[in-house]
């Protein structure tokens, strides 16, 4: 009679050569110029022909790119473009993409769309504004959903139970003077955007940029994602907020109807 299988890994099941192989990931995602083979042998205390093997395949499988000039291996965009998040199999950054333009041409201001990975907003998309001070990031980067109007999006949207395992986690920090870094704080401001339908950002995760927000919700009214404008502070004013965070809304509304067509 065939024994079930553990239900968790031990040490005795785990695979080492998967370990490697996701050790080396992790270490050159902490080092995007890059490492040349000794380095990551030296790092992780590996073998250098272990090292080989593994930095070889996913050279080929293309997941590594070796630079020719100093030959250090550095990340491709592959396992991001995996994780890509899709609804009803429809690529979330294609449904979004005209929204993104038309909010970013509303607005004069830059636009992004972000979805949350282990309780951080990650950047999908953005549409760069063509004002000569300008506010941008890049696609890839990752910011503490509290301190974002985006992230803030997403959280008052949550189920309550997810929202509580978020604060169980998560360790609040302040960023700048306005960063809500208390939990009253946070759920105060989480009761107004799902009342008014936005987020804002007041400086909250870096100064001098203000940005608005707003969920884009799934058929079961999850919040997979956010789109979001970001303005220099003294572009957006307290008073200007409501009228960026209704265009928001519409954007958000727009890609949802794409994503559900």
């Amino acid at each position: 009679m065939l024994k079930e299988a553990p239900i968790l890994p031990t040490e005795d099941t785990l695979a080492p050569g998967t370990e490697r192989t996701l050790a080396i990931l992790e270490l050159l995602g902490q080092h995007r110029a890059g490492l040349s083979l000794t380095e990551i042998a030296r790092e992780l205390d590996l073998p250098v022909n272990s090292v080989f093997r593994i930095t070889g395949t996913l050279h080929n499988r293309g997941y590594l790119q070796r630079r020719e000039d100093d030959k250090r291996f550095v990340l491709t965009n592959k396992l991001f473009d995996l994780s890509r998040p899709q609804v009803r199999e429809k690529s979330l950054v294609v449904c979004a993409l005209e929204s993104l333009k038309w909010l970013r041409d509303e607005s004069g201001e830059t636009t992004q769309l972000l979805t949350s990975v282990n309780h951080k907003m990650t950047v999908l998309e953005q549409c760069i504004s063509s004002q000569p001070i300008k506010v941008s990031s890049t696609v890839g980067l990752q910011v503490p959903m509290f301190s974002c109007a985006p992230g803030k999006a997403v959280l008052a949207h949550l189920p309550p139970a997810e929202l509580s395992k978020f604060f169980a986690a998560t360790k609040l920090k302040q960023y700048t003077p306005t960063t809500l870094a208390t939990r009253s704080s946070l759920e105060a401001d989480l009761v107004k955007t799902r009342k008014r339908g936005f987020s804002t950002d007041l400086a909250e995760g870096l100064e001098g940029i203000h940005c608005v927000a707003a969920a884009i919700l799934d058929e079961y009214h999850y919040p997979v994602a956010a789109i979001t404008v970001m303005f220099p502070s003294f572009r957006l004013k307290r008073d200007q907020f409501e009228k960026a965070g209704h265009m928001c809304i519409e954007a958000a509304e727009n890609i949802t109807r794409r994503l559900l067509a």
